[in-house]
């Protein structure tokens, strides 16, 4: 029988991504300390988006510090859509590249998903190629993409048992929702997955045991809507006018309801790196094994 934390709680349980995922990069450290080569990740950057030079700092600064080589290719705007899938080409072929992150989103006018597919599944760290969506969807081995495999990690640290819980997802980009929804239900959630035209979105809330909000729109989700008890798992990140950051759910007015919560920043986002990191770790370790047979 699963179970919630209890909904009697004043205040919800806070889930500590930036704990949870420091816990992750010791263990990839020490797992390739012996591991007697260097996983190599190759970061695409294409444009000046601050956001995402922002980000790829961060990754860059983490595969450094559990280990990892990083190699970053920082391309100009203006640079044609040939060049890049060039580059790709190349980065499959070279074996000191276990794995490959074109960083999202691309400036306009690029054909990003012809891109992200020209990318080698076994190098595809981000799990978007349709390869590695597949084996999501069927439930076999494969790469899967690392802010879901995140956030069902913060799930899972609460409430290990999910079976026969309601999962509402308010979002289905492939990105995200799609193999978050995939993920729960593996774990014999049954869910439900909103979007920008679902009606009456507060009643489904009102029903969730799980509610994982990515919809990209500050403060969306209230405090009232919210099951008492609930585990609530808040992949958004905006910035208000006065530049702090803050999440899809109103944080404080969830607090006396959840029974858990994921805060922005410091939860689901340094769970992203780590999956980074984790799935380019398993990446080497295929490419290490098929070498020897």
């Amino acid at each position: 029988m699963s179970s919630l934390p209890p909904p009697s709680k004043p205040h919800a349980i806070l889930i500590d991504g930036k704990t949870i995922a420091a816990q992750m990069r010791a263990q990839i450290k020490s797992e390739i300390s012996v591991l007697g080569f260097t996983p190599g990740l190759a970061v695409i950057l294409v444009g000046e988006d601050p956001a995402s030079r922002v980000y790829v700092g961060n990754k860059i600064k983490a595969c450094a510090d559990a280990g990892l080589r990083s190699m970053e290719h920082c391309l100009p705007a203006s640079t044609p859509q040939g060049d890049i899938a060039a580059l790709i080409d190349r980065l499959n072929a070279d074996p000191q590249v276990h794995g490959i992150l074109l960083q999202l989103p691309l400036p306009a006018g690029f054909e990003s998903d012809a891109l992200i597919q020209r990318i080698a599944p076994h190098k595809d760290v981000d799990g978007l190629t349709i390869p590695n969506i597949g084996r999501l969807v069927a439930r076999l081995p494969g790469m899967v993409p690392c802010t879901p495999q995140g956030a069902m990690i913060l799930i899972k640290s609460v409430c290990a048992d999910l079976a026969g819980l309601h999962a509402l997802v308010i979002g289905r980009s492939l990105l995200f929702g799609k193999p978050m929804g995939q993920l729960l239900l593996g774990e014999n959630c049954t869910v439900t997955q909103a979007h920008s035209k679902t009606r009456d979105l507060p009643a489904l809330c009102a029903q969730a045991d799980i509610l994982v909000a990515a919809v990209g729109r500050a403060e969306m989700i209230r405090g009232e809507w919210i099951k008492p008890g609930a585990i609530v798992i808040d992949v958004g990140i905006n910035r208000r006018e006065d530049g702090s950051l803050c999440g899809d759910v109103n944080f404080a007015e969830s607090l006396p309801r959840a029974g858990a919560i994921s805060p922005v920043p410091g939860g689901v986002g340094p769970m992203t790196i780590a999956c980074l990191l984790s799935n380019t770790l398993a990446a080497a370790k295929q490419a290490s094994q098929e070498n020897i047979s």
